[in-house]
């Protein structure tokens, strides 16, 4: 057994101070106490260790192109659809090594700023021709393995991908997502849980990429016929040229065809949902289902901005995501949420509580509780006997850190801290990162270059 002494560890109810936690040597916590246990050795850690974050919604392969889409092309549309364009090309040229590669890159840098699990919401599923792998998971795995490298959980969730717009045939251009047939997709989606339940880093999720993208009677078949309890992610209602769609060819703006057809519940992950109307806010919230947002990636690409005091008022419950990657730190994340809707309301603490909890302190449960069950994990305890020691750790020596009291410093980590605050993310009771620096730095770096210096995209 080993153990950590904590300047501080954060609690369901607050911080306990002078915290001794004891692991196994899985990783598995066996006790948390005020004070040391004998036959245990300590490290003394200086620094506030709080639940590792959940990054619910990640495209891996979009790593690769972080940063590219940046310039103006008179020639295509200057917004998420040009994007798109661009997103294929990229999509269309990775092979399984470089996908590796590239993602266990990503997945150490989710490491090196706080993430411990990511929900990686995957349909670069075929080869660069549109033909399946001999082993159909083939990239899925890439994934996993990437995952495993790079130190942290994720929950793999193979997407339904069909069609190439409402009514429309795939485009050439995504031939490597497709699975034409309810079965074709089954088919994938059992390989992958197969694969999984292998590795005991990974679990499975199930997913429709969008509600454009595979024709609607599939939809309904395909939930109204599955009944396994883990989570169901989809892409719903990001564009207003999307809305406008679905309205033409469901009938119904595309939440409110969800809520009408599907049977959705707190097992459903909504990403973005960001245009919206009052009864689609009060539909999803009474329904129990959550809403994973991306701030970074919403702002890049100029979805709009989600109505979360709305949401939150009607009991409404969200995670966060990377997404698409050109930003990767959860604190910036929560600020980009909560000032958004501070500069649209005008009123500050879109983030908020019960009595005295503060806004930082909401948001981070917030993202923590929801985040977890996008990746098939219900528990709500921060730390508990039996549970894996999964944690970022920040610097209490920080100026700002230090001079805060025990009920200032959640709030001053969520809305002043940056990665240069962090002592280094735990993961199964182990440092994976330490001082900035991942453990298997030199070995990534180089399998990421060499990758990106064979695609030629940077």
């Amino acid at each position: 057994m080993k153990g950590f002494h904590f300047k501080g560890l954060l609690t369901n109810t607050g911080w306990v101070e002078d915290a001794y936690v004891a692991v196994d040597a899985h990783g598995i916590i066996l006790s948390i106490e005020r004070a040391p246990a004998a036959e245990i050795s300590y490290e003394r850690v200086d620094g506030y260790a709080l639940p590792g974050f959940q990054n619910a919604h990640s495209h891996a392969f979009q790593y690769a192109m972080a940063g590219l889409a940046e310039r103006r092309n008179p020639a295509t549309s200057d917004d998420f659809w040009g994007w798109r364009e661009a997103m294929y090309q990229v999509a269309l040229t990775l092979d399984p090594d470089q996908m590796e590669a590239v993602a266990t890159m990503l997945y150490a840098e989710m490491a090196r700023h706080g993430y411990t699990h990511v929900a990686e919401f995957h349909y670069l599923h075929h080869d660069k021709n549109g033909k399946q792998y001999a082993h159909v998971a083939e990239m899925g795995e890439r994934l996993i393995r990437a995952a495993e490298v790079a130190g942290i959980g994720i929950t793999l969730i193979p997407m339904f991908y069909q069609m190439g717009g409402f009514g429309m045939a795939p485009q050439e251009r995504q031939r490597r997502f497709i699975s034409a047939t309810i079965d074709d997709y089954f088919r994938l989606y059992e390989s992958t849980k197969k694969l999984t339940n292998r590795y005991t880093h990974a679990q499975h999720g199930f997913g429709i990429h969008s509600l454009r993208a595979v024709h609607p009677k599939d939809i309904v078949a395909s939930l109204d016929n599955f009944h396994e309890e883990v989570p169901v992610h989809l892409h719903v209602s990001e564009q207003i040229k999307e809305v406008e769609d679905a309205k033409y060819y469901l009938g119904a703006r595309p939440v409110q065809w969800l809520l009408d057809n599907c049977p959705v519940n707190e097992r459903f992950h909504l990403v973005h949902a960001t245009h919206l109307l009052a009864d689609e806010i009060m539909g999803i919230a009474n329904s129990r289902a959550h809403v994973v947002l991306c701030p970074s990636t919403e702002g890049n690409l100029g979805d709009g901005l989600f109505s979360l005091r709305q949401f939150q008022d009607a009991g409404g419950r969200w995670s966060i995501g990377t997404d698409s990657h050109v930003g990767l730190n959860p604190l910036e994340e929560l600020r980009l949420l909560d000032y958004g809707q501070r500069l649209h309301t005008h009123v500050r603490s879109s983030f908020y509580g019960e009595q005295e909890q503060d806004s930082g302190s909401f948001g981070f449960n917030m993202a923590l509780c929801s985040g977890r069950k996008a990746m098939g994990n219900y528990n709500e305890h921060y730390f508990g006997i039996g549970d894996q020691m999964n944690a970022v750790v920040f610097d209490a020596s920080q100026p700002l850190l230090a001079a805060s009291g025990e009920k200032n410093v959640l709030s001053t980590i969520v809305y002043c801290g940056e990665i240069s605050w962090t002592l280094g993310t735990l993961s199964n009771g182990r440092w994976i990162v330490q001082n900035g620096r991942h453990e298997h730095a030199e070995r990534i770096r180089g399998d990421f270059a060499k990758a990106m210096k064979e695609l030629e995209l940077r």
